[in-house]
């Protein structure tokens, strides 16, 4: 729209002072021939703007004209340049919209407090991907979705669950969207129950004409706290002992962390540090396997078994192709292997 175009211009012209007519239309998406028209008509409506060709002119305003500021100071503005996480805005369609937003933010900022925010998007980056995430980068179409988070009308999800062959239908309540560590949830009743269903997870998603039926003076914030504890504090059935390699350690804690229920301790070996880990059942300890020797089960007994059965598990799926021992416990692949190289 014109009218938006004339703003943008407006509030690009009072943050940069002069700018080409041929950058104004690469922003804006149109024409020089265009730019020029729209600052006429800046100028017909009163806004002190002047062009100059030539190779070092540009467009600009008079010296010191500025429109209504809106109050923010540089502190409330580098905040909302760091707020600024490309992935969530792309997600819900607003990547445009932010850089709009973001451009009249820097025109409302009084001169001494500019230099501050734009250093701000250049020295603080948010990333909300997750580390090592595998296979294409599939973007969740949250259209559907967000219409009916906006207006508070019903949804019904075709929705697959973890391990499920094929999707189940629902009709639920929508409380809103929640980013968490780069995937998107929806939050809402599910028969007056709160519940958590990912986005991506949705196979398909119908707004309904039906208004939305939340819980009585229940917000976003309250119903994702409650989801939240109840996934991070799942109860403990198996609370097992185990030792890890010191030089492990580190890495250990990265990845199981969230299990420990008592912070490390030195064992009766200098090279080995003692963790308390709480398991849903024993079964899930199997993932300690991923360390090899360099994690060993102390307790309970049940846990120990389990684990020996996987690694039994494992010796006969693979066992045949397990190179043979050599004379010291070094792996012997064939009747060259450890022999020079010399000659070949």
């Amino acid at each position: 729209m014109k009218a938006d175009r004339l703003l943008s211009i407006l509030l690009l012209l009072q943050t940069r002072g002069r700018v080409t007519a041929g950058e104004l239309a690469q922003r804006l998406e149109v024409s020089v021939r265009t730019v020029y028209r729209d600052v006429e008509a800046l100028s017909a409506a009163g806004v002190p703007v002047w062009s100059e060709r030539g190779r070092h002119g540009g467009v600009s305003l008079l010296p010191g004209y500025r429109t209504d500021v809106t109050g923010l100071t540089g502190d409330e503005a580098r905040a909302l340049f760091v707020l600024a996480a490309e992935g969530a805005h792309r997600a819900l369609g607003l990547d445009g919209a932010l850089g709009s937003a973001l451009r009249k933010v820097m025109a409302a900022l009084p001169a001494p407090h500019r230099p501050a925010a734009e250093r701000t998007s250049e020295r603080v980056l948010v990333d909300p991907a997750r580390w090592m995430r595998t296979g294409p980068d599939t973007t969740t179409d949250l259209g559907e979705l967000q219409r009916a988070v906006f207006a508070d009308r019903r949804l019904r999800l075709a929705y697959r669950h973890s391990g499920a062959a094929g999707p189940a239908e629902y009709t639920v309540d929508p409380y809103g969207l929640v980013s968490k560590a780069g995937v998107w949830y929806l939050v809402a009743d599910l028969a007056g129950a709160p519940r958590l269903f990912r986005a991506d997870r949705a196979s398909a998603a119908e707004t309904l004409e039906e208004p939305v039926r939340r819980r009585p003076g229940v917000t976003l914030g309250e119903a994702w706290a409650g989801l939240r504890e109840r996934v991070e504090r799942l109860p403990v059935e198996v609370t097992v002992r185990l030792r890890v390699r010191r030089e492990r350690l580190d890495m250990f804690v990265r990845i199981h962390g969230a299990l420990l229920v008592a912070p490390p301790s030195p064992g009766p070996a200098e090279e080995w540090t003692e963790l308390v880990m709480g398991f849903r059942a024993v079964q899930a300890a199997r993932a300690l396997l991923a360390f090899g020797a360099d994690v060993e089960v102390i307790s309970p007994p049940e846990a120990r078994r389990e684990l020996a059965l996987a690694a039994a598990e494992a010796v006969r799926l693979y066992g045949r192709d397990a190179p043979a021992p050599g004379p010291e416990g070094a792996a012997v692949d064939g009747p060259d292997a450890g022999q020079p190289d010399a000659g070949r």
